[in-house]
C-alpha cells in the first residue's frame, strides 16, 4: 500500500473515531447532569453530610464516573449552585421573547422563587465550600442582577410598570419576603406578594 493511501487510511480512520466520540460525550453529559439531580436532591433528603457515595447511588453511576466529573465534594456542591443559577438567568430572555414585558417580569419572579427554593436546600453544603464560597456569590449575584434588569427595562420602556421601577428594589423585595417567611408554605407566600408588588408597579397611571 502507498504511502499516500495509507494517509487517507489514516485519516478516515480518524475521521469514524472522531464521528464514534460524539455519543460518550453525550453520555457524559447525561451523567453529569444526573448527578447534579442526584446531588441536590441529596441535600435536601439527607442534609449537607449527603455522602458523594450516596449521591452516586443515586445518580445510578460508579463512585469513578463521579469522581471523573467531580473530583471533590466542593466541586459538585458548586456545580450544582452554578445550574441554578444558569437556569435562572437564562430564564431571562427566554421569557423576554415569549411573554409581554410585566408578564415576562413576573413569570422571573415566580422562577426566583424556585431558585430560592433550591439555595435554601443546599446552603448548608455551600457554607463548607473552601473560602465561604464568596467569589462564587459574586459571580452569581452579578448574573442574577443582569437577568432582573433585562426584564424591569423592557417592562418600563413598554409602559407596562412605571419609569420610577428599580431593579435592585425589587430584587431586594423578592429577597426579604422569600427569606424572611419561614412557615411551610412560604413560597405560596411568596408568589402572592409577587402578584402584588406587579399589580402595585401597574397601579400608578399618574407616572406615565
Amino acid at each position: 500500500m502507498s504511502a499516500d493511501v495509507t494517509s487517507r487510511s489514516r485519516r478516515a480512520g480518524g475521521g469514524e473515531t472522531l464521528r464514534g466520540s460524539r455519543k460518550p460525550r453525550a453520555d457524559a453529559q447525561r451523567n453529569r447532569d444526573g448527578l447534579l439531580e442526584a446531588a441536590k436532591a441529596a441535600f435536601a433528603e439527607v442534609g449537607p453530610e449527603a455522602s458523594l457515595d450516596e449521591i452516586a447511588r443515586r445518580a445510578r453511576v460508579g463512585i469513578g464516573t463521579l469522581y471523573r466529573h467531580f473530583p471533590t465534594r466542593d466541586a459538585i456542591v458548586e456545580a450544582v449552585y452554578r445550574r441554578e443559577v444558569q437556569q435562572l438567568a437564562d430564564a431571562a430572555p427566554r421569557l423576554a421573547d415569549s411573554l409581554p414585558p410585566a408578564e415576562a417580569l413576573r413569570a422571573w419572579m415566580g422562577v426566583f422563587i424556585d431558585y430560592i427554593a433550591a439555595k435554601k436546600v443546599i446552603a448548608p453544603a455551600l457554607k463548607s465550600l473552601v473560602g465561604g464560597g464568596s467569589a462564587l456569590y459574586a459571580d452569581s449575584g452579578a448574573r442574577i442582577n443582569e437577568a432582573i434588569a433585562l426584564l424591569v427595562e423592557r417592562a418600563r420602556a413598554s409602559g407596562d410598570i412605571r419609569p420610577s421601577a428599580d431593579s435592585a428594589d425589587l430584587l431586594r423585595a423578592l429577597i426579604g419576603f422569600a427569606y424572611v417567611n419561614s412557615a411551610p408554605d412560604w413560597e405560596a407566600s411568596a408568589r402572592r406578594l409577587i402578584d402584588l408588588l406587579i399589580d402595585g408597579l401597574r397601579s400608578q397611571g399618574g407616572e406615565k
